[in-house]
């Protein structure tokens, strides 16, 4: 009995553990991103690492603003964002108020925006159909 407990163990000992593959680092800019959803207004998103339809899963997305385009919207979770590329308007409240938007900027004014941002699924935004501008 006790040999059978020594082979197993050393069986168990020499398999080949299981490995997870090995991480690649990613990076996104500008020029490297593959816009997945391109709408008829110009905007483009894409989602760059997870997924944006599973609750509680971080993921990692890209958005293309093309300059002078205003869309008000609500998200049914937090998201972090950082401009890449361009400036970003954000205004916060109950209705569009264009006079009362602050700039993130990278560029200068009235140019292309693109953000990356990380937040946590399931993703929705919500548009108010008489609030939506271009």
């Amino acid at each position: 009995m006790c040999w059978l407990i020594a082979v197993i163990t050393n069986l168990v000992l020499l398999a080949t553990p299981v490995t997870e593959p090995a991480k690649v680092p990613l990076a996104w800019d500008a020029k490297t991103i593959v816009w997945q959803k391109v709408d008829s207004d110009g905007t483009k998103w894409s989602v760059l690492e997870g997924r944006s339809d599973v609750a509680g899963e971080a993921f990692t997305y890209a958005a293309f603003v093309p300059a002078g385009f205003h869309d008000f919207h609500s998200h049914a979770t937090d998201a972090r964002v950082a401009v890449v590329q361009g400036v970003l308007k954000v205004g916060f409240g109950e209705t569009l108020d264009l006079e009362h938007l602050k700039s993130y900027a990278v560029g200068s004014l009235d140019e292309n925006t693109i953000i990356i941002g990380t937040a946590v699924g399931p993703w929705h935004t919500h548009h108010p159909e008489d609030q939506h501008h271009h």
